[in-house]
């Protein structure tokens, strides 16, 4: 996302990011929060946010006399959310993992924080609830969500037929979109200028993996822009402009959202795609029945593999069918694990040459071994080895190959384990190829719904 500098002005946004991005701060901090919560076994994704508040230990009470949700800094240091019941369970959800967000600023214990109205707003505060909508909408749809999304060429009336699919808030799934889809868009929140009659400004936009051109925030659009359009919830329209040179002719389809609190006008979500920018995405992954230590190709090549952080011997897996294959793999890893003492170190990552066009890259990304009743997988640490494997096979032209990494013994989950691939590997240009063996099934992975079974009875 790109920023104008001085666009962001709230003193908890300041709080949290400074000079940063708070879009990217928050979006990695609400990441965090689901794939820690994924760590403990828990299902999903998608995650009821109701459990993830107990799981931070975040209380939520239901309280009738409130309009949507709000959180309270109680004694002892701890946050409650109060939310009302009776709103639809998809905006009660919403809300709360709003206010979820609202914790993760360093100056929430300050006052109250209300999901819908604020009794001293600022003219400032519609920034801190645009961060928090954009945070709350990774933990409604987080990384390894919805993955049938990346497949389509969705019109804005298909994106909102799906909202109501999923149950979820149009920005949630605009969003979540713009991640995953493989063809050239850009997703953008916009919103009327007070200050100035009919004129709308960009406050946050989000680019597809193969749309290049950022639109700045705090972007104004032109006065005749069919975003104005957008006067009501719900209300659509379409049509082809001209925001900026470098994009040439926008096809614009957007829909009016609910207003920011205290704002008169509703905002506008919406999806620009540009001829300029036409060029879809081309997955580098590709998957294929055979033996991830047989890989195909004849260029540079690396095995990935995971393992776990406390014995260098592999015992089990497919360490131990890379060390029945090469010993001397093997032992190249316990000679690197010796010069680490007794500690294998989450995240780090040692490469092993089979030959002169082939090696084997080490990854430490479980915790433990042996049967377990959470996942062992540590997803953080997967980012960090991917990330390293990244620089190396660009560094050395190589291409990947591996089993379905991290989803064997260390219990992970391929919808999340395969979007930190393609984030990490694909989007800088280097080839991926996954390998099940031909008799093996893998594992199918559904969509599940949220678990509401300790609220339906309450407050239904």
């Amino acid at each position: 996302m790109s920023n104008r500098v001085g666009y962001w002005i709230n003193s908890s946004i300041l709080a949290l990011a400074g000079d940063r991005d708070p879009v990217e701060i928050i979006t990695q901090k609400a990441r965090t929060i689901v794939l820690n919560f994924a760590e403990e076994g828990n299902a999903g994704p998608p995650f009821d946010p109701f459990a993830i508040a107990e799981f931070l230990k975040i209380s939520v009470v239901p309280r009738e006399d409130i309009r949507d949700a709000r959180t309270i800094h109680a004694t002892g240091g701890k946050f409650v959310i109060e939310f009302n019941p009776n709103q639809p369970r998809g905006r009660v959800r919403y809300s709360i993992a709003h206010e979820i967000i609202h914790t993760l600023f360093p100056d929430c214990h300050e006052r109250v924080r209300n999901r819908a109205t604020h009794e001293a707003m600022k003219d400032d505060e519609w920034q801190l609830e645009m961060v928090c909508n954009i945070g709350a909408a990774e933990l409604l749809m987080p990384i390894g969500s919805f993955p049938d999304l990346e497949e389509q060429s969705l019109s804005i009336d298909k994106l909102l037929e799906l909202r109501k699919k999923y149950d979820v808030s149009t920005e949630a799934l605009l969003l979540r979109f713009a991640k995953l889809t493989k063809n050239a868009c850009c997703v953008f929140s916009a919103s009327r200028k007070e200050s100035e009659t009919d004129h709308y400004q960009i406050d946050y936009a989000i680019t597809s993996k193969s749309f290049r051109t950022a639109l700045p925030s705090g972007l104004t659009l032109p006065k005749t822009s069919v975003v104005r359009e957008c006067t009501a919830i719900g209300f659509t329209a379409k049509a082809v402009e001209s925001w900026v040179l470098a994009l040439g002719k926008l096809n614009v389809e957007c829909v009016g959202i609910p207003p920011y609190p205290g704002k008169q006008y509703p905002r506008v979500m919406g999806v620009i795609r540009s001829d300029k920018e036409r060029l879809s995405y081309e997955r580098k992954l590709t998957y294929l029945k055979g033996d991830a230590m047989m890989p195909r190709g004849g260029d540079n090549r690396i095995i990935a593999h995971i393992v776990n952080d406390k014995t260098p011997r592999w015992g089990a897996g497919f360490g131990l069918e890379i060390r029945k294959k090469w010993p001397f793999v093997q032992e190249d890893f316990l000679s690197w694990a010796s010069l680490h003492g007794a500690a294998l170190s989450l995240g780090d990552l040692h490469l092993s040459k089979v030959d002169s066009s082939l090696s084997v890259a080490h990854m430490i990304c479980q915790h433990g071994y042996g049967p377990s009743a959470k996942p062992r997988i540590r997803y953080k640490a997967v980012k960090t080895c991917l990330d390293k494997l990244g620089e190396i096979a660009v560094k050395h032209n190589a291409s990947i190959h591996m089993p379905r990494i991290g989803c064997g013994q260390a219990g992970g989950s391929w919808t999340v384990v395969w979007e930190l691939i393609d984030e990490a590997l694909c989007q800088r240009g280097i080839n991926v190829t996954v390998y099940d063996l031909p008799n093996s099934q893998p594992r199918e992975e559904p969509q599940l719904g949220f678990d509401f079974s300790g609220m339906k009875s309450a407050y239904e």
